[in-house]
């Protein structure tokens, strides 16, 4: 029943049907031919049981806080600073956007919304420095990835949920440890940006990517620069109180979220003054709208995962890939190729709730660090982001730069194998992800 559960969600996902709408059927067909009618009723019990934990209200919240504080104007002055710190550098604007996009990962925790944030102001302006559109619109897809791989991430979030008490982990904990992994995520865009425009002016395409041979413009002074700092500095505060409050304990992540809303309506209505009373209702609503989204696949998620539990699909899982191999590092590497090609077709969330259910037991069996391995799931499908077909970052992007999915899809490769690369070291090298929360001291 579990391997048909799977194969009738796939082939409504090849005919199109939104993600949890083809969660939901391919349960509820299931349920039909399993138990007759009657399990139905276990439908809305499950969905309701699954999105009323106390932990998952950090996910709307977190969602609202990440649309105030765009409609308060906080990425425009986010760019103004990294503009200021490193756009006189060769290749400037590559670094810019990276920088900025790393900034906001620690505001919004959405891929899609670091990439809307970001790329409405940064691809037009590398088209200006003549950056090419593959490249631009490319880099900014796959820069937003680390918006669910820096803390806050709604990701961290639902792995916590699904995985906290069997694997004891901590939401915070998972956060202080996406903090390294984003950072060498994030070197590692730029130097495969540079690297690209290297290789095309050695063949000869310099007017492509001519910008790449001199910096983007002039060095700021400090006093512009420190102008700079000022206006970006309440923007840059929020996740410094956002993570020194859960570090601290003077707040849960859950109300870590509520504290970010209410410091972002005090920045957009005393500090910045870009929301107005008008603005509220739209900002409700995009939030309500997003949440909306993410609540109902994580309800239709929770089906799909009991079926699993009442199959016992994980353990047969398991024992399959022992039959394979009971190597740690091959089962690390298939857990990676099985994830990364999720990736491709599910959304982030989606796939938290499908894969961690069957992948706790192998974590278990082979005593994998559970912090490091949350790492490893959420920079596997932050990779799914701007990988086609499913890829949200992509249409995100395309859209903005105004080109096919076939034309950003060639411009992402450079940034996707940078990826891969963080990737095999925090499956192979999981201090990576570990030390620092070790070094703080985090349970």
């Amino acid at each position: 029943m579990a391997w048909l559960l799977f194969g009738i969600f796939f082939l409504l996902l090849f005919l199109n049907v939104p993600i949890g709408i083809a969660i939901a059927s391919a349960a509820a067909i299931i349920l039909l031919m399993r138990d007759g009618i009657s399990a139905l009723s276990l439908v809305p019990d499950i969905m309701y049981a699954s999105i009323s934990k106390f932990t998952l209200l950090a996910i709307p919240f977190f969602i609202l806080a990440g649309v105030i504080m765009e409609y308060a104007g906080v990425s425009k002055r986010l760019i103004r600073f990294a503009d200021a710190l490193v756009g006189h550098y060769k290749g400037g604007m590559v670094m810019v956007t990276v920088l900025t996009a790393m900034f906001f990962a620690a505001i919004s925790g959405s891929g899609p919304a670091t990439v809307a944030a970001v790329g409405t102001i940064l691809i037009p302006a590398m088209l200006k420095y003549g950056y090419s559109k593959p490249l631009a619109s490319g880099l900014v897809a796959s820069a937003g990835s680390m918006g669910v791989v820096i803390p806050p991430s709604i990701t961290f979030i639902i792995f916590g949920v699904l995985a906290g008490d069997k694997l004891n982990v901590t939401i915070g904990k998972l956060f202080i440890a996406g903090i390294v992994p984003g950072i060498l995520m994030g070197i590692g865009f730029y130097l495969a940006a540079m690297v690209a425009m290297k290789m095309k002016e050695k063949r000869g395409a310099v007017a492509a990517e001519g910008v790449s041979a001199s910096p983007d413009r002039e060095k700021m002074t400090v006093r512009e620069k420190f102008k700079a700092f000022l206006d970006a500095f309440w923007g840059l505060l929020m996740p410094f109180i956002i993570l020194g409050g859960i570090y601290g304990g003077v707040f849960t992540p859950t109300e870590a979220a509520v504290v970010a809303v209410f410091y972002g309506l005090i920045v957009g209505f005393a500090v910045y003054r870009e929301i107005k009373l008008k603005d509220l209702p739209k900002i409700l609503v995009e939030s309500a709208t997003t949440t909306a989204v993410v609540m109902l696949i994580i309800g239709a998620a929770s089906v799909f995962a009991y079926i699993i539990t009442v199959e016992d699909f994980a353990n047969t899982f398991t024992q399959t890939m022992l039959a394979i191999t009971d190597n740690k590092y091959v089962i690390l590497l298939l857990i990676n190729i099985l994830l990364l090609i999720a990736g491709m077709f599910l959304e982030a969330t989606s796939a938290f709730y499908l894969f961690t259910p069957i992948l706790i037991p192998i974590v278990m069996q082979f005593d994998i660090d559970p912090t490091a391995f949350g790492v490893l799931m959420v920079v596997n499908l932050a990779i799914g982001l701007f990988t086609p077909p499913v890829g949200v970052n992509l249409y995100v992007a395309s859209g903005i730069a105004k080109i096919s999915l076939k034309e950003i899809s060639i411009g992402i490769l450079p940034f996707v194998i940078a990826a891969i690369v963080v990737l095999m070291l925090v499956t192979y090298f999981p201090v990576v992800s570990t030390w620092l929360p070790d070094l703080l001291g985090m349970k």
